[in-house]
């Protein structure tokens, strides 16, 4: 597909007048575990009785990865290595990712060594494969799959992150039953998790999940929550009997502890870059607004969106591009269909991977946002700009937001309005 600068779509934008913006600083709340503490914390809580006396020496333990861009994730999952190995039992790791990674074991592999996760660096093997293993049926009848080589070992250890989610609402979201019912269950048992809609997933999680804790050979969870700031703020063991009591708590704790774009609303949202380690679908909807589903809702009020970039690790899955107004060619030239739809196809939610209106640059992404947009003022438009969706600490507005920043305790001015800086290609510096 052409696209080009200096086209017709070029000279209907060309004199679209995108504002002065400035930065500021968002303050949240910042509980915080530091990374050179993770170690000892995780020793400490899987030095309880509860815990440790469930491994044995020679026991096989399958320990899970999952692809989502969790802070800390090599420390966190070699803490755990290291447990299991001083009680002189066998660990390895299990990517958990669902249909992630093109749904291929490979593929797999490859999503955990972008975040670092090797047999080098844990210090043990990484058993990688799309093959499951029936372990019995769930309250409904219907038949329950996990990972082949978990479902062979003599335990599991559940390690995840516990976040709201970004399609739908219920008990459990993003955590320890979705990590077994669809990380667990490879291509295969995430299908079977969304083949009624996402509107039932949030029934489905718990149905599939607690069968999963009944025929397979769980031990406990040890999900860790972040802060706003994208840290690790809390690391917990849950007992296997536990997990259906507790994990709605850690989720409450997990939406206290999300940050959110202050200003509340805008006319544009601006987002330099898109990825599957921000999440799922790019960008995160509780912080973007842009969900791709009607069954959850929240973040910021937004009438168009524009998203410049796809960043590395996300080995051109850009999922998220469909929840976009305008995409630049850059961000599209980088799109794999093939590390796409396999999501879609497994999740049924086809409108992440939608491709919008793709233009030349990032000023004409910007613009053609702003010419758009309807029943605003033209001349004070309201634009948002973010670096993703995980990382809203320092942010820039239009001068619109300027006197208006008094009106929010949590803001703090960093810069004075100016013109942004694009390059001869129309890219922001």
């Amino acid at each position: 597909m052409e696209i080009k600068k200096g086209g017709v779509v070029s000279k209907l934008l060309e004199d679209v007048y995108i504002p002065k913006m400035f930065k500021v600083r968002q303050t949240f709340p910042r509980p915080i575990i530091f990374p050179e503490e993770i170690p000892e914390i995780v020793k400490e809580e899987l030095s309880q009785k509860r815990f440790s006396d469930q491994i044995k020496p020679g026991m096989s333990i399958a320990i899970t990865a999952g692809s989502r861009g969790i802070a800390n994730v090599v420390i966190i999952t070699k803490a755990i290595v290291d447990f299991v190995l001083s009680k002189g039992a066998l660990p390895f790791v299990v990517p958990a990712m669902g249909s992630h990674g093109g749904a291929t074991a490979k593929g797999q592999l490859e999503v955990l060594e972008s975040y670092g996760i090797t047999e080098a660096s844990l210090g043990c093997p990484i058993k990688s494969s799309m093959s499951v293993k029936m372990i019995g049926l769930d309250e409904t009848g219907r038949e329950v799959v996990i990972d082949k080589n978990a479902a062979e070992a003599d335990g599991i250890i559940i390690s995840c992150r516990i976040k709201p989610h970004n399609a739908f609402r219920g008990k459990y979201e993003s955590g320890i039953m979705k990590m077994m019912a669809v990380g667990l269950g490879k291509q295969i048992g995430a299908e079977r998790v969304h083949q009624m809609g996402m509107q039932y997933i949030g029934e489905n999680l718990p149905i599939i999940g607690n069968a999963i804790l009944k025929h397979a050979p769980i031990l406990f969870a040890l999900p860790c929550i972040e802060n706003s700031f994208d840290e690790t703020c809390k690391i917990v063991g849950v007992k296997r009997d536990e997990i259906a009591k507790e994990e709605p708590k850690l989720l409450q704790e997990a939406f206290a502890n999300m940050p959110n774009i202050i200003v509340g609303e805008c006319d544009v949202l601006v987002v330099d870059e898109i990825g599957k380690n921000y999440s799922g679908t790019g960008v995160d909807p509780n912080i973007t607004g842009t969900f791709s589903t009607p069954y959850a809702s929240g973040g910021i009020k937004v009438q168009r969106t524009a998203m410049l970039d796809l960043n590395e690790p996300s080995h051109g899955n850009g999922l998220g591009t469909g929840l976009a107004s305008a995409i630049t060619k850059r961000l599209f030239d980088k799109l794999d269909l093939e590390k796409m739809y396999p999501n879609c196809i497994t999740s049924t939610v086809l409108e992440s991977a939608r491709i919008p209106c793709v233009v030349a640059s990032d000023k004409e992404a910007i613009q053609i946002c702003i010419r758009t947009c309807v029943n605003i003022n033209q001349d004070n438009i309201k634009i948002v700009r973010i670096p993703n969706s995980l990382h809203i600490e320092h942010i820039m507005l239009s001068e619109a937001y300027y006197d208006e920043i008094k009106n929010y305790p949590n803001l703090e001015i960093e810069s004075e309005p100016e013109y942004l800086g694009f390059n001869e290609e129309g890219n922001l510096w």
